[in-house]
C-alpha cells in the first residue's frame, strides 16, 4: 500500500467520522425505567433532551422512588446512545478505540 493510498484511506476515513459526529448530535435516543412510567431522551452526543413521567407514578410520600426511576431512565438512555455511537464508530475506525470519540 503506497503513501498516496494511505493517504486518500485517511482522508476517507476523517469524512466519515465528521459525517457520524454530525449525525449523533441530531440523534436522539430512548431510555426508560419503572416498565416505561419514566422516560428520558438524550441526543447521540448525550445532551438530555426530556424527561416524561406518567402522573401515575407521582406518589407525594414517595419522592425517592420517582428520583430513583428518573435517574434510572437518564442512565438507560445514555448507556443506549453510548452504544450507538460506538456501533456507528466502529463502522467507520474498524473497531479502532479512538480516543474522544
Amino acid at each position: 500500500m503506497g503513501m498516496g493510498n494511505l493517504a486518500k484511506m485517511a482522508q476517507q476515513m476523517q469524512a466519515d467520522m465528521a459525517r457520524i459526529q454530525q449525525e449523533l448530535e441530531s440523534l436522539q435516543v430512548e431510555g426508560s425505567a419503572g416498565g416505561g412510567v419514566v422516560k428520558a431522551v438524550v441526543t447521540g452526543k448525550q445532551e438530555m433532551v426530556s424527561v416524561t413521567i406518567d402522573p401515575s407514578v407521582v406518589d407525594p410520600d414517595d419522592v425517592e422512588m420517582l428520583q430513583d426511576l428518573v435517574v434510572a431512565a437518564v442512565g438507560d438512555a445514555l448507556m443506549n446512545a453510548r452504544s450507538t455511537a460506538e456501533q456507528k464508530l466502529a463502522r467507520v475506525t474498524g473497531g479502532l478505540q479512538i480516543p474522544g470519540m
